[in-house]
């Protein structure tokens, strides 16, 4: 993964949440390396977007970071909003993602 050859884990994983986190974590399992969505675009995935915040706290309770990739879910405005790692992990990550998307056009 840090050296841009790995983009997609096939580790299995044992998944413990609630059925909505675990909701959560499955669309997030479906964004692209190099690309990211709001937590809006996600509560609209689910069926309601008045569940931006419960989101943000699945989001956040995902155990399984980088596998899991939260680190591509950023606010409406664009800005990168929060991570577990701190934001400059965050940032890190969703630049490896991009240069390894631009390598591989």
């Amino acid at each position: 993964y840090f050296e841009k050859k790995l983009t997609q884990f096939t580790v299995p994983l044992a998944i413990h949440g609630t059925p909505f986190q675990k909701r959560v974590w499955d669309l997030l399992l479906q964004i692209p390396p190099g690309e990211t969505r709001s937590y809006r675009d996600l509560a609209i995935m689910l069926g309601d977007p008045h569940l931006v915040r419960a989101v943000g706290n699945a989001n956040g309770a995902n155990q399984l970071a980088i596998i899991i990739p939260c680190h591509r879910v950023i606010q409406t405005s664009g800005e990168l909003g929060g991570y577990g790692g701190g934001i400059e992990r965050k940032k890190y990550l969703l630049q490896l993602e991009q240069k390894k998307k631009r390598l591989s056009l």
